[in-house]
C-alpha cells in the first residue's frame, strides 16, 4: 500500500480513537501536515474504503476504520506511545507493598484498569508452568513441622506436620537439604515422581516420616490446579456504550466466564498481541479488542495480563502499558520478592 494511503488511514484512525466522529478529508487535510488537498485525500480515502479499511457508517460523509483498518494500523502504523511520567510512576510503585501473590495479581489488574481506562484481565501463574524456586521445614515442637514450598511465581504454600515421635534437628537438616536438591527447579506437576525416588533412598526407620512428607508435599503442589483469571474495570465500558451497537449485557455475560477469560489469554507468548473484532473467537466479545501479553520468565510466560476495550481503542497507549506492567511483574516474580 503506498505510504501516502497508509498515512490518510493513521490519520483517521487517530481523529476517530479521539473524538468518535467521523472522519472526513477536510479535517485531516487541516490537522495532518500530509502536504496533499482534500480532494486528493478524498481520492485516496474511496481506495481506502474499496479495500476494506474504512467505511462510512451512515449519510456523513466522513469515514471510519473497520476492523480490517484497525489490523492494518496496528501491524503497520502504531508506534508505541511513551508512558507520561505519572503512569510510569504509577507502574513502578504498585507492588511497593505486595506481601503475597494475591496481593500482586489484585494491585496489577487494579492498576492495568485505571492506567488504560478499559477492562484489565491477568491470569495467575499457570501451575502447569511454575517450578519450585525453595522448600525449608521449620521446626515448631520436637514432633510438629511446618513445611514451606515457594515457587518461582512467588506462590508460598503452608502446611503443618503433626508426627506420631519427635524429630531430630540433625533428621530435619539433612531431609531440608536432600529435598531441596532433588525439586528446587523442577515444575510443581513432575515433583511426585522425583519426590518417590528419594523414599527409596531413605533408611527404613525415616521412610514413615519421610512418606509423610512428601505425601504433604504432593499435595500442596497439586492442591489448586484450577487456573484462575481476575478481571477488573468492568464499568470502563460504560465509557465507550455508544461504540457497542448491540446491547452491552452479552459483553459483561462474557467477561464473567472464567472459561472464556482463559481461552482469551490462552495463547499468548512473551511479545504483545492484539486481537481485533471479528478475530476474537467468543461471539460476544467481537465488537471489542484485546491486547494482550505473556508475564514472568523471558521466553517462557507463567500467566498472562491484557485490557479489553472497544476496537476505538487507543492500541499505542494500550500496548506500551500492557508491556509495561507485564516486564515489572515479571521482574517482580523473578527477584523472588
Amino acid at each position: 500500500m503506498e505510504s501516502r494511503r497508509l498515512e490518510i488511514l493513521r490519520a483517521i484512525v487517530e481523529e476517530y480513537v479521539a473524538t468518535q466522529e467521523p472522519v472526513g478529508s477536510k479535517s485531516i487535510a487541516d490537522r495532518h501536515s500530509l502536504g496533499i488537498s482534500p480532494a486528493t485525500i478524498r481520492n485516496e480515502m474511496a481506495l481506502l474504503e474499496e479495500q476494506g479499511l474504512i467505511t462510512h457508517p451512515h449519510t456523513s460523509a466522513g469515514r471510519i476504520p473497520t476492523d480490517r483498518g484497525y489490523r492494518v494500523f496496528v501491524d503497520k502504523l502504531a508506534t508505541i506511545k511513551p508512558l507520561s511520567p505519572a503512569e510510569r510512576r504509577a507502574i513502578e510503585s504498585f507492588l511497593e507493598g505486595a506481601h503475597d501473590l494475591d496481593d500482586v495479581v489484585m494491585r496489577t489488574v487494579r492498576l492495568l484498569a485505571d492506567v488504560t481506562k478499559h477492562v484489565a484481565v491477568v491470569q495467575y501463574p499457570s501451575i502447569v508452568k511454575s517450578r519450585v524456586r525453595h522448600l525449608e521445614l521449620v521446626p515448631l515442637t520436637p514432633s510438629r513441622l511446618m513445611v514451606i514450598l515457594i515457587t518461582d511465581a512467588g506462590r508460598v504454600e503452608q502446611r503443618v506436620i503433626e508426627f506420631g515421635q519427635d524429630l531430630h534437628e540433625t533428621f530435619v537438616t539433612a531431609l531440608r537439604s536432600k529435598l531441596n536438591q532433588t525439586i528446587v527447579g523442577e515444575r510443581l506437576l513432575d515433583i511426585s515422581e522425583r519426590l518417590n525416588g528419594l523414599l527409596d533412598t531413605c533408611s527404613v526407620l525415616d521412610r514413615i516420616n519421610v512418606g509423610i512428607i512428601i505425601t504433604t508435599l504432593t499435595e500442596m503442589a497439586l492442591e489448586k490446579p484450577e487456573e484462575r483469571v481476575v478481571l477488573a474495570g468492568t464499568a470502563n465500558l460504560a465509557r465507550f456504550r455508544e461504540d457497542f451497537s448491540a446491547q452491552i449485557h452479552p459483553i459483561l455475560e462474557a467477561l464473567e466466564e472464567q472459561v472464556v477469560l482463559l481461552r482469551l489469554l490462552g495463547d499468548v507468548g512473551d511479545t504483545v498481541h492484539v486481537r481485533i473484532g471479528e478475530e476474537q473467537s467468543e461471539e460476544n466479545l467481537r465488537q471489542t479488542s484485546l491486547v494482550s501479553v505473556g508475564y514472568g520468565s523471558e521466553n517462557s510466560p507463567l500467566g498472562a495480563l491484557g485490557v479489553i476495550g472497544p476496537t476505538r481503542m487507543d492500541y499505542a497507549g494500550s500496548i506500551a502499558a500492557v508491556s509495561a506492567v507485564a516486564r515489572y511483574v515479571g521482574r517482580y516474580m523473578n527477584e523472588g520478592s
